[in-house]
């Protein structure tokens, strides 16, 4: 499903807080490329914050953003409050890109961003809830989903560099 199926929302068109407070304004990206990542500082994927961090910087300039979505419904490995995600996330691994406030991707408190992106398949066709920290979608310059990656693949993967090249061209 595209954004267009879905009423012609883009996911940039809701509303959420930023990690630091205030709104997160996601409409300041309406025609650059965005990845969105719902993130964890507790996981074994944590380490993919580095290869965030190396992807943002490198298409930064170029019109592409990436937005970690802090998440605590995985076996509870975002416990932290906005400030100690913040502390972690940038004396850890150095991350610049925008951070939102911590939501729930799944569920009954599912936040208007995931209603907007989960209804989006990846490549093998799973579309729906969020199986892990880490979980992908790439909006394009139109605001439209326009790829979506399961939480094991890496960001710097070929997939992924070809999918964010593909959006910025």
């Amino acid at each position: 499903m595209t954004t267009a199926e879905n009423n012609g929302a883009s996911p940039l068109d809701v509303e959420i807080g930023a990690l630091t407070g205030g709104p997160a304004g996601l409409d300041q990206y309406a025609g650059r490329a965005v990845l969105v990542v719902n993130v964890a500082s507790k996981c074994g994927l944590t380490p993919q914050y580095t290869g965030l961090e190396r992807l943002h910087e490198r298409y930064a300039e170029r019109g592409f953003t990436v937005l970690g979505v802090p998440c605590n419904q995985f076996l509870g490995q975002e416990p932290g409050d906005a400030a100690e995600i913040a502390e972690f996330c940038s004396a850890t691994y150095g991350v610049t890109f925008p951070m939102t406030e911590k939501v729930e991707v799944n569920g009954d408190g599912r936040h208007a961003l995931y209603e907007r992106l989960t209804g989006f398949a990846d490549a093998e066709g799973h579309s729906g809830d969020i199986r892990w920290n880490f979980e992908k979608f790439l909006i394009g310059r139109d605001g439209a989903v326009v790829a979506r990656f399961s939480p094991q693949t890496e960001p710097e993967s070929a997939e992924v560099v070809a999918a964010v090249e593909r959006a910025l061209a």
